[in-house]
C-alpha cells in the first residue's frame, strides 16, 4: 500500500513542536503517510494562498493539528478553506494531551476534532476522512 500524501497545517507560531512530532511517526515504518508539505512559515502577504494551493495539488490528505491557540491562527484558518475548496479530505487531531486546544475558525460545526493516538491517526487516514 502506497502512504498517502499529507499536508500538516499548523500553527507555526506555538505548535512547530507538535509538527515535530507528526514528522517522526511518518517515519514509522508501518506509517500510512508521509508528510508532503506543511504551512507556510512566511507573512500573509502576497500570494501566499496561491502558494498553499499549489503545495495542496500533489497531497491525499490535509492534516489539521489543534494547539492551544489555533482559534488565533490565520494562516491555519485559510488553509483549512483551501483544502475544502480543493476538495481535499482532511481531520483535525487534538494537539496537546491535557491541555485546552482551540479549533480554526473556519472549521464547520461537524468537524470533529480527534485524540492524537497511532491507532486513530492510521484509522483517519485510511478512512480518507
Amino acid at each position: 500500500m502506497l502512504a498517502k500524501r499529507a499536508f500538516i497545517s499548523f500553527d507555526f507560531d506555538h505548535d512547530e513542536d507538535l509538527r515535530n512530532l507528526l514528522a517522526g511517526q511518518a517515519k514509522n515504518p508501518d506509517s500510512p503517510f508521509e508528510i508532503k508539505d506543511r504551512s507556510l512559515k512566511e507573512p500573509l502577504t502576497g500570494d501566499w494562498k496561491g502558494k498553499v494551493r499549489r503545495r495542496m495539488d500533489n497531497i491525499d490528505v490535509v492534516i489539521v493539528i489543534c494547539g492551544e491557540y489555533t482559534q488565533a491562527a490565520t494562516g491555519v484558518a485559510a488553509e483549512l478553506i483551501i483544502a475544502r475548496e480543493a476538495r481535499k479530505p482532511y481531520f483535525l487531531l487534538w494537539g496537546r494531551n491535557g491541555k485546552s486546544c482551540t479549533r480554526p475558525t473556519s472549521a464547520l460545526s461537524t468537524d470533529k476534532v480527534y485524540s492524537w493516538t497511532w491507532d486513530n491517526l492510521k484509522t483517519l487516514i485510511a478512512d480518507g476522512r
